[in-house]
């Protein structure tokens, strides 16, 4: 962190020597001297976090002083960047005065005292950063490379003295809980004589999860022993030789053949090694363990070694890293298993086997049983955690008093007590194998709450705005912001919540023993300052606070925050009434602000002082209840994204079109009352024209602006999602050509003022981006250009009454996954899925009310997974073509005619048969004559549980 914080400050000074041209002779030389001895400083610090972490003190406040040193540059920097900014604002916008001040060059000198007070203390930072290095030099504070290969084979040694990995290579048989079914696929995967050829088989999963006890378990595996001609088991971690893994795993070949090795092996370079190994396992079958693996490139030289002797030899690689098992792939087959965390049950069982053991047979005594599962939940499968506080337990008087303390002081646990030191230090070494710009990000997740669930796009917004995404050519912010949040998954660090339809994650979140060792980081590091209802981490004046996040209704929380120089704001679910407490002087005061983050609290206000946060690069009011938002709002010259998604904002004020950095507004709010789509937008004034950096606009009502607006809309030629409401047959033409500009568009959203208004969107000729269309109103025919929507993964259609059937157009469409024909898209009696729809897993009928039939092709819909269908009141029964849908698994009938809810009756339906292929039948009908009341019933057949 104290590099990251470096290297962030230093991009700040190559922008500012870049962009000011009108900085002070001799200021501008001190600017570039303290770029000079940054980046020197910054060589010093690429293991900065181990070394903080150390037990030498002087490193310790080495590293302080030089993270806190970076935050007083970045504070100095930016309060500059604001005062000249405010001059050249005021006199651009003082009409002829300020003309004449231009033209007398009066403007120089407006601005000549914030250069002056920026010149007195960058002089002040050069003496800082004298000291601070005069003293590494000092106390001899070396970088990590300059002090040999020492400090390598230190790592080595800590690595194969590692207690944990030791003891799970010695777990007993009968001591091993959860693990059955992982293995015997992994066996299954070991032993298929179908696959001749070398393949990998690689156990990804995060640290703690039990990779290396299933591994040994594994190998262990009598099955095993008689099937492969050599066998070794190679613990390879994250410091490595080649050469000595090469000898080792020759050295368990000879023991399990009693071959002898040559007598020089020892001396061996790595080349000879590679030669003998070929050459030695050429016509053996033989299967190699390689535990631990860190490194991407790991197999670029093992593979070397390990020749494809086309005799279903076998490599197995236990990793954190997915990418680890996918960097195989260039040259092997691989097969990867993704080691889940341990079932409720089976969590149960094993703490019950630790934490009793040596008492109560085994078992859990019944007054203890509330709390020990409390316990057991925090540790959310994890195995480590499980076995390190189960030991601990078992060590523990066993009465309620002692269960409680433990299980309310987890947290400090983790910190001083022995059996759980390990913990923490397994789940750590997986955030200090991160990149530098990875790190930050990581230590993000620390800020929300437990168990917080959390949107990835908010997540990478926010990345954004505080500048932990770097710029790369070719692709946005949004793509590399991606990337990293797909690299923390695949390390294993960041869980999936939710999956979108194509694959991607849309919210994440941490496990919460991994969000303890995170808090900590947070601490230590002055990251984030997190204030929750325990009331544990108090405010004190002489506290660094670059973050804070508020997870409680303390009143003297909210009172006290305008007391320090924030950089970003979090506030989770306040009980109590912002407005009343953080309002006009919170504003006024937090100038150097970039992220404010208020979803979803009890705010119904915002002042006008608004406009004083000229750093502000992030705000969320998402489901608060601001109605207005204050004309100051375009003084937020720097604001990327302005969240007011489910508020009570339907117009937005002419300021907003000042915001030129704005890339994301997202304005759309659900309302169960608006029949054409559910959403309603807001309206906006013309001008939206001059924000051309926008990538996100959703949802507003052209309406309001008419064709002047949709004429704007042309030079928003960034515009990623675009959705327009109370669209008109009239605005067609303009509409088209308005689109068409739109060359990286991906997501188009279009709703009709009504659902009998036709929506002409024939003039089109092509959007080569787009992934998903949702069209909402009448529609003469289908667009012509629909169909040659190669990218498209999502269609949805509704109230488009079409004559004819559309599925002919969509059939070759070749990533489509989900399509949804919707409250009468289609006029028409039948629906003939020809052979196609490759892709397509989702499918969605609802409310079409002509529909008697529908055809299937043998061969199409291979990969269909869902169908559900919703009041098709004339189709009676379930068409026969669904037993060709081998792949669907999921069908949901929600208010379908009592005819056909009884052609699939279980108890002697006719059309039973059709799917008794689908694990999950649901029926959903109404009961009597209300019509908000259902019964819920759900078919299962046997043949498929």
């Amino acid at each position: 962190m104290a590099e990251t914080a470096v290297w962030f400050v230093l991009r700040q000074v190559y922008q500012l020597l870049k962009d000011e041209t009108r900085l002070l002779k001799h200021v501008r030389r001190d600017f570039e001297d303290v770029k000079n001895e940054l980046e020197f400083v910054r060589a010093f610090l690429k293991d900065a976090d181990k070394r903080a972490t150390s037990d030498e003190v002087s490193i310790q406040i080495w590293v302080k002083q030089l993270r806190e040193l970076s935050f007083h540059i970045e504070d100095v920097i930016d309060a500059y960047i604001m005062d000249v900014a405010h001059h050249h604002h005021h006199d651009h916008h003082d009409g002829f005065i300020g003309k004449l001040h231009n033209v007398v060059g009066l403007m120089k000198w407006k601005t000549l005292k914030p250069r002056h007070r920026v010149a007195c203390e960058i002089q002040e930072i050069k003496l800082t950063i004298h000291g601070i290095k005069e003293r590494s030099e000092r106390y001899n504070f070396q970088r990590s490379e300059q002090r040999g290969s020492s400090i390598v084979e230190d790592c080595v040694m800590v690595k194969w003295r590692d207690p944990d990995r030791l003891a799970s290579l010695f777990v007993e048989e009968g001591e091993i809980v959860g693990f059955e079914k992982p293995r015997d696929e992994i066996v299954d995967w070991l032993v298929d004589e179908e696959e001749r050829t070398r393949s990998v088989i690689s156990v990804v999963g995060m640290g703690g999860l039990g990779k290396t006890t299933l591994a040994k378990n594994v190998f262990d595996n009598q099955q095993l022993k008689g099937y492969f001609d050599c066998r070794a088991f190679l613990v390879v971690s994250q410091s490595y030789s080649v050469e000595a893994l090469l000898r080792s795993m020759m050295m368990q070949f000879s023991e399990e053949t009693k071959e002898p090795l040559p007598q020089g092996i020892n001396t061996m370079d790595k080349t000879s090694l590679i030669n003998f190994a070929r050459s030695y396992l050429k016509n053996k079958r033989y299967v190699v363990y390689f535990d631990d693996v860190w490194k991407v490139d790991f197999w670029d030289e093992i593979q070397l070694a390990t020749p494809d002797n086309k005799l279903g030899s076998r490599i197995m690689i236990t990793t954190r890293n997915l990418d680890v098992a996918n960097y195989c792939r260039k040259d092997s087959v691989v097969q990867v298993h993704k080691l889940q965390p341990l079932s409720p049950n089976k969590s149960w069982e094993l703490i019950c086997n630790k934490a009793f053991r040596f008492g109560f047979s085994g078992n859990c005594p019944p007054e203890l049983e509330d709390m020990s599962k409390e316990i057991v939940q925090k540790c959310e499968g994890l195995p480590l955690a499980i076995v390190a506080i189960g030991g601990l337990l078992s060590t523990k008087d066993k009465t309620v008093s002692e269960w409680k303390k433990l299980c309310q002081n987890l947290s400090s646990e983790l910190d001083r007590n022995p059996h759980l030191a390990n913990i923490t230090r397994i789940l750590g070494m997986s955030y200090d194998d991160l990149p530098h710009y990875l790190k930050s990000c990581v230590l993000y997740f620390g800020i929300y709450p437990e168990d917080y669930s959390i949107r990835s796009s908010r997540l990478i917004r926010q990345w954004i705005a505080e500048g932990f995404v770097k710029h790369e050519v070719g692709k946005s912010l949004e793509e590399v912001g991606e990337e990293y949040l797909t690299e923390l998954i695949h390390r294993s660090l960041v869980h999936v919540s939710r999956v979108h339809y194509d694959g991607k994650a849309t919210s994440c979140r941490i496990h919460d023993l991994l969000r303890e060792m995170i808090m900590r980081k947070m601490k230590d590091l002055s990251f984030c300052h997190v204030m929750d209802e325990d009331g544990h981490e108090q405010i004190s004046d002489a506290m660094i606070i670059r973050r804070l996040a508020i997870n409680t209704s303390s009143k003297n929380v909210l009172r006290s925050i305008e007391n320090f120089p924030i950089r970003s704001l979090y506030i989770f679910d306040a009980l109590i009434k912002l407005s009343d407490y953080f309002g006009s002087r919170f504003f006024a005061k937090s100038k150097l602000l970039k992220v404010l983050d208020l979803e979803g609290t009890w705010l119904d206000y915002i002042p006008d002082d608004l406009g004083n946060m000229f750093h502000l690069k992030y705000l969320s009011l998402r489901y608060t209840n601001v109605k207005n938002l204050p004309k100051s709002i375009g003084k937020l010259h720097n604001l990327e994204t302005l969240d007011l998604k489910g508020t009570l904002i339907h117009d937005l004020p002419i300021e907003i079109n000042k915001l030129t950095k704005l890339r994301h507004l997202l304005v759309y709010n659900r309302r169960a009352h608006l029949r054409i789509s559910g959403e309603s937008g807001v309206r906006i004034i013309q001008g939206v024209g001059s924000m051309t950096v926008l990538q996100k606009l959703y949802h507003v009502e052209v309406d309001h602006g008419g064709l002047e607006l949709i004429a704007e809309l042309k030079k928003l030629k960034q515009l990623r999602k675009l959705g327009l409401k109370n669209v008109k047959r009239e605005y067609g033409n303009a509409l088209c050509e308005s689109i068409e500009e739109m060359k990286c568009l991906e997501s188009l959203h279009i709703s009709a003022i009504n659902e009998n208004e036709v929506i002409d969107l024939q003039f089109i000729s092509s959007l080569p981006q787009l992934r998903q269309l949702h069209l909402f109103g009448r529609l003469e025919k289908l667009p012509n250009w629909v169909p040659r929507l190669e990218q498209l993964v999502r269609l949805s259609i509704r109230f488009s009454k079409l004559k004819d059937d559309p599925l002919k157009l969509l059939k070759d469409l070749p990533n489509l996954l989900r399509l949804a024909i919707v409250c009468d898209a289609y006029d028409g009696e039948m629906l003939h899925f020809q052979v196609g729809f490759k892709k397509l897993n989702k499918l969605y009928l609802v409310q079409l009310n002509n529909l008697n039939s529908i055809l299937i092709d043998n061969g199409t819909l291979p990969a269909l997974k869902l169908i559900e269908m919703v009041s098709i009141p004339k189709l009676s029964e379930i068409p026969s073509d669904f037993h060709l849908l081998k792949s669907l698994e999921t069908l949901r009938l929600v208010n379908m005619p009592y005819e056909f809810n009884q052609s699939i009756d279980p108890n002697g339906g006719p059309k039973n048969w059709v799917i008794e292929h689908v694990k999950m039948v649901t029926v959903v009908e109404k009961v009597g004559s209300n019509s908000v009341e259902f019964s819920y019933r759900t078919i299962r057949h046997p043949r498929s549980t």
